[in-house]
């Protein structure tokens, strides 16, 4: 019935479903009951996208379609080079079915339409996987000594203390050892499942607030000691002082330090050199510069890939390839790859091909494109399970 009602207006209803079968199902079974009432019904899973058929299907009055496809349609829409290549038309009145899925559970998940980027094969993956993985392996040991430590010391929180021993002072070390693990390693499973004891957590949030203090001013001491430092949060990585050591080996510790390139073109500027010399020395030092700036961060990827990516958790390795597994459904999000050179990292890390670098031309989450309605419906058979979520 809204369908109907809705399409009288003559402004469009797209009827939006989770894959290419119910759609194409539901256009066909419901479709003779719309064309009997004087209604035009389409599908466009049933056409090739930006094809003169999929234009025509938007023009029907009610067109029936994946949640994927509408998006994808769209961001292909905003790359169009010309009027005549749109195939959308306004977004009046969409109806979502199951809606908790599409709105809830994918919601922030991103349709992303991406290409090549110059020079997008070429990368150090393999030759720095190996001082990521000694930086890691050494990660790996100091966490494990931290939460023995840390272990060690919080018994007092149970009080389980021995007469004599200082309770706050142990306290204060065993918290200290507990934020070092948890800052090297978040995802460590020992961890994780320390922090599930009694008291334990509470206590590892109220030393990281106490650091925390004054911008953070004394989160350096607890930093110092490790070789990186990951704010799961922000989904970042840092390097120490000790991991910049312990990863340039025998090289130059400058090999992956940035330099101040304003400071190091202010200084050309000082030493009053002919022009010529001038632009060379310049030209070297950007460079210089372009080159550090390319390896730090494929670094900070392999890193994340080792730290915080975990294989048969949020990917699995099929046909030697990495498909990525969508966090909510626990499917394999087929076509879908980390953007900014991490899934090139996993791959490395994994020991599989390494395939040529993308670059995002336009991207959407389905969140936001179904805000672009000027009316919006769901239906789902699952709302009072998700009822809490919504």
């Amino acid at each position: 019935m809204p369908v109907y009602l809705n399409a009288l207006s003559g402004k469009g209803v797209h009827v939006v479903t989770v894959n290419d079968y119910l759609a194409k199902r539901d256009s066909e079974w419901m479709g003779p009951l719309y064309q009997f009432h004087g209604l035009r019904v389409d599908c466009i899973d049933k056409h090739t996208p930006n094809s003169e058929s999929r234009r025509k299907a938007y023009l029907a009055d009610i067109t029936f379609g994946t949640n994927n496809e509408f998006g994808f349609d769209y961001l292909r829409d905003n790359m169009a080079g010309g009027i005549d290549e749109l195939v959308q038309q306004k977004h009046h009145f969409a109806i979502v079915d199951e809606v908790d899925s599409v709105l809830i559970d994918d919601a922030r998940t991103p349709l992303i339409i991406s290409g090549p980027t110059p020079r997008g094969e070429e990368h150090e993956f393999h030759q720095l996987k190996p001082r990521v993985e000694n930086v890691v392996a050494a990660q790996r040991n100091y966490v494990n000594q931290c939460l023995a430590e840390a272990k060690k010391l919080l018994i007092v929180i149970n009080g389980q203390a021995e007469a004599g021993q200082d309770a706050k002072q142990m306290l204060e070390e065993g918290g200290i050892a507990l934020l070092r693990a948890h800052r090297g390693l978040p995802k460590n499973k020992a961890l994780i499942k320390y922090l599930s004891e009694a008291g334990i957590k509470a206590h590892l949030q109220k030393t990281e607030n106490f650091y925390m203090q004054e911008q953070g001013k004394n989160m350096k001491k607890i930093d110092r000691e490790l070789f990186f430092v990951i704010d799961e949060k922000n989904n970042t990585i840092e390097l120490t002082d000790k991991g910049i050591d312990l990863i340039s080996g025998s090289d130059d510790r400058d090999f992956f330090i940035m330099p101040d390139i304003g400071s190091e073109i202010a200084r050309l500027q000082k030493e009053e050199l002919e022009k010529e010399a001038y632009l060379e020395r310049k030209d070297v030092l950007v460079r210089d510069y372009s080159i550090k700036s390319e390896r730090i961060h494929s670094v900070n990827q392999l890193l994340k890939a080792y730290t915080l990516f975990e294989k048969e958790v949020e990917y699995v390795i099929l046909d030697g390839k990495v498909k990525i597994v969508d966090e909510q459904t626990g499917r394999i999000m087929e076509g879908r790859r980390y953007s900014d050179g991490l899934h090139q990292a996993i791959e490395a890390k994994e020991n599989v091909t390494v395939e040529a670098a993308t670059q995002t031309y336009a991207m959407i989450t389905l969140q936001n494109y179904f805000r672009m309605y000027h009316k919006l419906a769901g239906m789902t058979g699952t709302a009072e399970t998700e009822a809490k979520e919504q």
